[in-house]
């Protein structure tokens, strides 16, 4: 067995393989160093200093000699499905009998002049985090461009640091792309309390600085002088190692509900796999919970289970005393139902489409889905998992038990 990708999704499918009894060789390859871990805290109580890495290993790295999986630091340059080899860089091949790629993604970098001087940085490894934290100075001013769940994060650890923010944006308000108008105002009421001066509908056009950057010149013509900049617009799936084989791609590689390509023995899993989920149709979906919980099920698809992968979706955001909790998977809603109080911050909302609910999203309220079994966001996961079409207006009644709805 290989895996290429040494991330979360990677790393739990080669647990799970030798958790399920698979006695023969496994082998990771990746290009970080390290072993495989989860991202979250990079955003937020890593950044801060506030927590190490060592709870969020997938496994400790002793582990893997212990367990007899190698670790292999390298690119894949090409993979040969019909010869079923890779070729790796530095210079190696190695040969397999089934294939998991779970590269992830990586981040998207605009093309805007200036966006290569230094002090301007992404997040997506430990080593960025560990280069924002060097230059996130009490005294500094921080400029974090986009403003969805890596954005927001970001704004929220930067300012709990003592670093002045500011944030531009293309949307109306935070994080409405994925929670909608409601939750976006009230996200950029929670930013703007803070101390964040959100600049919406805007972007970048250039960078300026002699040498390290200084200031950002938006497209509007106004300037923002600036210590440093986060860019943070989302990312794009690692597919480039399959490119030149067989393996369909759209938005991702392409994958059956079992997690297999349409190539005998390989397989997709994590932030790169476009799956196509039972409930929700094709998603790809780039969440921590959804790596740890596809790398298992991807593994026992590669021992021979057809089981499809039917996790439904969650996921959480800590954005300073703030906590999010979503549960299900919405990309389009006709009515958005609230139970609680939205100007108190504290709620769950729920997202119907034609009568259909579809997720349900908590703020300082609803609990843990994957944690509390009989929390409120639980009980609107149950319900989301049977398609249920409850009242809007029972939803929204305190009075009423979302388990018997």
């Amino acid at each position: 067995m290989v895996i290429v990708g040494a991330g979360m999704a990677g790393g739990n499918a080669a647990r799970t393989l030798r958790e399920e009894g698979f006695d023969g060789p496994v082998t990771i390859i990746g290009d970080e160093p390290g072993v495989p871990f989860g991202r979250p805290p990079l955003s937020k109580t890593y950044l801060r200093s506030e927590e190490d890495l060592t709870g969020w290993l997938v496994k400790p790295a002793g582990w893997y000699a212990e367990n007899d999986i190698e670790l292999v630091r390298a690119f894949v340059n090409r993979i040969d499905t019909d010869k079923r080899r890779l070729e790796l860089d530095p210079p190696n091949t190695i040969e397999y009998s089934k294939l998991l790629i779970a590269t992830g993604g990586r981040n998207r970098r605009p093309q805007i002049p200036g966006v290569n001087l230094e002090g301007v940085y992404q997040l997506r490894t430990v080593a960025d985090c560990d280069a924002i934290k060097g230059a996130a100075r009490p005294s500094s001013h921080a400029l974090v461009v986009g403003m969805g769940f890596i954005g927001s994060e970001v704004a929220a650890s930067l300012r709990q640091l003592g670093v002045a923010v500011t944030a531009v944006f293309p949307g109306k308000f935070p994080l409405a792309s994925v929670l909608g108008r409601e939750m976006g105002e009230t996200m950029a009421g929670i930013h703007a309390g803070a101390g964040v001066d959100l600049i919406a509908a805007e972007s970048v056009e250039r960078l300026e600085g002699s040498r390290r950057v200084e200031r950002a010149v938006l497209k509007s013509g106004r300037s923002i002088d600036c210590d440093l900049v986060v860019v943070a617009v989302g990312i794009e799936p690692n597919t480039e190692v399959v490119r030149g084989t067989e393996v369909a791609l759209d938005n991702g590689i392409l994958v059956d509900s079992s997690c297999r390509t349409n190539v005998p023995d390989v397989f997709a899993a994590g932030d790169v796999a476009n799956h196509l989920h039972p409930l929700f149709g094709r998603v790809r979906v780039e969440h921590y919970n959804n790596a740890e919980k596809q790398g298992t099920a991807v593994a026992r698809s590669m021992l021979g289970s057809d089981a499809p992968y039917d996790y439904l979706y969650t996921f959480w955001s800590d954005q300073y005393e703030d906590k999010l909790e979503y549960v299900g998977h919405a990309t389009q809603w006709d009515q958005f139902v609230v139970r609680g109080s939205l100007a108190e911050r504290k709620l769950v909302g729920f997202y119907l489409d034609h009568g259909v609910l579809k997720a349900a999203v908590g703020l300082n309220r609803g609990g843990d889905p994957e944690l509390e079994p009989d929390s409120e966001m639980a009980q609107a996961g149950r319900l989301v998992a049977s398609r249920a079409r409850p009242e809007p207006a029972a939803l929204a009644d305190e009075t009423r038990d979302l388990a018997r709805l």
